[in-house]
């Protein structure tokens, strides 16, 4: 079983080395968005699971691989802004996120970065794909996943409040696990917890 890895909004490929170290026996593809690089688009072929970080849920619903058979969506949701009866973030604060992203794209990054708990990023953005995975945040509603899902959330996450979590992948064939003393960067607050998570899901996929 192939594990394909798909990082959030304002992260690289290298936000997964805790995690990925901890499950190097598995054959990994990662993708890379390019904010801070080259991306680097992940072919993946074959049977796999997709362990994705926050937006990388949205990104992997949205464009699943052919060989798709489980998801561990980490800190993930597969909806982030508020529509009438799904909690959510309000489009006021994403509308204001895009607006100051056109004057001043590494502060809005930072602010971000800032409040997940992360290092201060690059100072060389590619702001291109970043904004346009902001209006993505915005705007999109890929479809629930028809494979089992895994959701690992942190219980003190500031950008997901409990109803926001609870509201995760609701209808589609999920487990929950909440880790009450983490955040929104799980696979490196707890990459044992993520990786226990994941080889659970070979294991119970076979």
């Amino acid at each position: 079983m192939k594990l394909f890895f798909a990082h959030g909004w304002g992260f690289d490929r290298h936000f997964w080395t805790p995690l990925a170290t901890l499950l190097e026996r598995f054959e990994q593809v990662v993708d890379d968005r390019g904010y801070f690089g080259a991306p680097r688009a992940a072919a993946v072929a074959g049977r796999c699971i997709a362990v994705a970080h926050s937006f990388g849920a949205m990104r992997v619903l949205a464009e699943p691989p052919p060989g798709l058979a489980g998801i561990v969506a980490i800190n993930g949701f597969e909806r982030f802004s508020a529509v009438p009866g799904r909690a959510g973030v309000p489009l006021r604060v994403i509308d204001r996120m895009l607006r100051r992203f056109e004057v001043e794209p590494l502060a809005v990054l930072a602010e971000f970065r800032r409040t997940c708990g992360a290092e201060v990023p690059p100072t060389a953005i590619d702001a291109a794909p970043l904004r346009a995975d902001l209006l993505r945040l915005r705007d999109a509603a890929p479809p629930l996943p028809s494979v089992p899902v895994v959701a690992l959330h942190g219980g003190s996450d500031p950008l997901l409040p409990p109803a926001m979590r609870d509201a995760c992948f609701a209808g589609a064939a999920v487990r929950r696990i909440e880790h009450a003393g983490c955040g929104h960067l799980l696979p490196r607050e707890a990459p044992a917890l993520c990786a226990a998570a994941v080889r659970g899901m070979v294991e119970a996929l076979g």
